[in-house]
């Protein structure tokens, strides 16, 4: 039970990690980040990590305020990259680790029964422990060579991805060079969800590159047998955290 928050424990509400979203505010091309945001979710956005490597406490709490208000009545939850005192301190749904950061034993003391702990991961150990010490997703990182983020492992590959997904039961969102073009190929190589974020946040219209994206994540689920048999249904999105 967390500290902090008594009762029984909450169940974990099903998650869409289809078409997760990862904001960079140095991509956004002057647009503040709610706004992309809300055009990201308008075209199939299932997810919303903020991610703020730059700025101070004060300014990421007022970042997070107005995007958790972009997200209000939409379902999509807001996961806080890092900072379990951010995610705390406005409400999220959950918070994103690193292999440097909290452990997930501590951030789940911390944060309510609820919250969703996800985990990246640049190799299949790392994935093997995030699932067996509670991570509720494994962020596998990067598939490929990617501009934004510049300390990165070497890229996992399809083959790397694969070997994750055959490790883990957990959902596997996949993040790291990934867009409109390789989206199937990744999802048939095993993952729930794919993670992007120039796609989206350096487009003209993140929601039609939203929805060009989401496009190719359903037409991928819905014809992979791989995802159907590991699944259960065509077209599944990683629910049953």
């Amino acid at each position: 039970m967390a500290a902090g928050f008594p009762g029984a424990e909450a169940m974990p509400r099903p998650v869409d990690y289809s078409l997760y979203l990862v904001t960079d505010r140095a991509l956004a091309r002057g647009r503040a980040t709610a706004v992309i945001v809300r055009e990201a979710v308008a075209g199939g956005a299932t997810c919303v990590q903020l991610r703020e490597k730059e700025c101070g406490t004060r300014e990421f709490l007022e970042e997070a305020r107005a995007v958790q208000a972009a997200l209000r009545s939409t379902g999509v939850p807001l996961i806080v990259n890092d900072r379990v005192d951010v995610a705390l301190a406005v409400g999220a749904d959950g918070v994103h680790l690193g292999q440097r950061d909290l452990p997930i034993a501590a951030a789940r003391r911390l944060g309510p029964p609820s919250w969703i702990i996800g985990v990246s991961a640049e190799s299949v150990a790392d994935a093997v422990r995030a699932e067996r010490d509670g991570a509720d997703y494994v962020g596998a990182s990067p598939v490929f060579a990617t501009p934004t983020k510049a300390d990165h492992a070497p890229p996992l590959g399809l083959e790397g991805l694969r070997a994750i997904r055959a490790a883990v039961k957990i959902p596997l969102v996949a993040i790291g060079g990934i867009h409109a073009g390789n989206a199937r190929e990744v999802i048939r190589a095993g993952a729930d969800g794919l993670a992007v974020v120039s796609a989206i946040a350096a487009a003209d219209s993140p929601r039609e590159a939203a929805r060009a994206l989401r496009s190719e994540i359903d037409a991928a689920k819905n014809c992979s047998s791989l995802y159907k048999n590991r699944t259960g249904r065509a077209g599944a999105n990683g629910e049953g955290r």
